[in-house]
């Protein structure tokens, strides 16, 4: 999650048209994929009910395969790109204080690191209820729906158009949680191993001593609903 990572424009297809979840989205191949694709195969998603925004991004937690489940509470979001404001593990001496140069904290208990190696600020748990516009900056872009909570806290969501998480990871961007593998224990970015990035694209994060890890799906959030 940086600014090197490309970012898309669907918003400059003509007035009402169409998006197909199974289109490309960049450079010129958008026409040639159409033309390769039947007509039932163009989702009736309106972009004209869509603002861009800022790029966003997710944190997601579900099977690949998942078109839609009852947990997007464990899901969160980053309002902003937090690889420009993200730290090397070799500066990790900046963070001694607990707050980054970007202004963000810093847990020592409970620390992010993506693909590069950079330790980043925590998403927003939960993610907030709504629809976003995701794609994984590959063939799919889909609308993503999230329930508010229900009684028990759970939080459904939903991909459209039959759209599996995996189709709008993008899968250059890997995130993890690490936490401290015993309880009272440490669990120490500085333990953290600079040969083992960048992390390929789908790899897992790599495994850090004395820690526990929960890798994460990112989705690239591109647009808004205009009511929100």
């Amino acid at each position: 999650m940086t600014q090197r990572d490309r970012t898309l424009d669907v918003f400059r297809r003509p007035p009402g048209s169409a998006l197909s979840r199974r289109s490309f989205i960049t450079g010129g191949t958008a026409a040639a994929v159409a033309a390769a694709l039947p007509a039932a195969a163009w989702a009736a998603v309106d972009l004209k009910q869509f603002k861009r925004v800022p790029t966003q991004y997710i944190a997601a937690l579900a099977p690949p395969s998942a078109t839609a489940g009852n947990n997007a509470e464990m899901w969160g979001l980053w309002s902003q790109d937090p690889g420009p404001r993200g730290v090397r593990l070799k500066a990790y001496d900046r963070l001694q204080n607990g707050v980054a140069p970007a202004g963000w904290r810093f847990d020592k208990n409970a620390w992010w690191l993506e693909e590069h190696g950079l330790l980043m600020e925590s998403p927003d748990f939960p993610i907030p209820a709504g629809q976003y516009l995701v794609t994984g900056d590959r063939e799919v872009t889909s609308v993503l729906t999230v329930r508010p909570p229900s009684a028990d806290g759970r939080q459904r969501w939903a991909l459209a158009d039959g759209a599996s998480l995996y189709d709008v990871t993008h899968l250059r961007c890997r995130s993890a949680l690490y936490t401290p593998a015993k309880a009272g224990g440490s669990c120490s970015p500085q333990a953290a191993r600079e040969g083992d990035f960048p992390v390929s694209p789908g790899a897992a994060m790599p495994p850090v001593a004395d820690c526990a890890k929960q890798d994460y799906q990112v989705l690239i959030v591109i647009g808004l609903p205009k009511s929100a």
